[in-house]
């Protein structure tokens, strides 16, 4: 039974990548002049379509917004992180050399960005944003890791996202600049939410989300693979970008 529960979850995401295209897109802030670029990068299996309510809110706030799309299901994370990531960043470098480049992540994307800190620097004021990233692995990544469909759909980097020791996430050293993290605690997947310890987003821990060297962190009522399009979400996230804290109650 557990196993059709799994097959079932995989096929259902292969539905979601056959219609999804894979389309580069970039948005320009409504203010050239903006100081900061923000490169946006989504999940795995997901396309930049998950990320454009995002990318709309902050190019209206002014920023010069790149939606990244990259092939997340085709390429380990070290491959991914050397070349969309590091390409992109050069691209945002040579419009305006100086000017901080932002990111926002979610899920794999998070890991991506944090592979490129290990041997690049980002110029002074940037910041970073996570959205449910599996910062120490994920118990999901663990438990699907020798299923055909899983390894097959979602390839190398899916290999790549346990919590043993030696899993990529877990292997990284600390980045240099700001991160603040949003984790969800709310699950539309209770089979694997049952998997997790403690709080969850269906996809990864709420304590698996977590940096020692991050320095702010939010939980919301969110699911894994929604927590992007959240009104309280993206709010919070522009808020980080500009102040480099999410916003407390007053």
């Amino acid at each position: 039974m557990e196993r059709c529960f799994v097959i079932l979850s995989a096929l259902i995401t292969v539905a979601m990548l056959m219609n999804e295209p894979v389309v580069a897109d970039a948005m320009e802030g409504k203010r050239k002049d903006m100081e900061a670029c923000v490169i946006l990068l989504h999940g795995m299996g997901r396309t930049h379509r998950s990320m454009a309510t995002m990318a709309a809110h902050l190019a209206d706030k002014g920023y010069r917004v790149v939606n990244l799309d990259y092939p997340s299901t085709q390429a380990s994370i070290e491959t991914l992180s050397q070349g969309v990531v590091a390409e992109t960043v050069r691209h945002c470098r040579l419009e305006h050399p100086s000017v901080p480049i932002h990111f926002v992540t979610h899920s794999l994307g998070g890991i991506l960005v944090r592979q490129y800190l290990q041997a690049h620097r980002l110029p002074p004021g940037s910041r970073v944003v996570m959205l449910s990233p599996p910062n120490q692995g994920s118990e999901i990544a663990d438990l699907l890791k020798d299923n055909f469909l899983y390894r097959w759909i979602m390839g190398p980097a899916g290999q790549q996202l346990g919590t043993t020791a030696a899993s990529v996430p877990n292997r990284l050293g600390p980045v240099d600049v700001p991160v603040g993290i949003i984790a969800g605690d709310s699950t539309l997947e209770p089979w694997f939410s049952s998997r997790v310890p403690g709080p969850d987003d269906g996809k990864v821990s709420v304590q698996r989300a977590r940096l020692a060297e991050m320095s702010d962190f939010l939980v919301v009522h969110k699911s894994h693979g929604f927590i992007m399009n959240d009104p309280e979400v993206i709010a919070q996230t522009a808020h980080f970008l500009e102040h480099g804290r999410f916003k407390r109650g007053e």
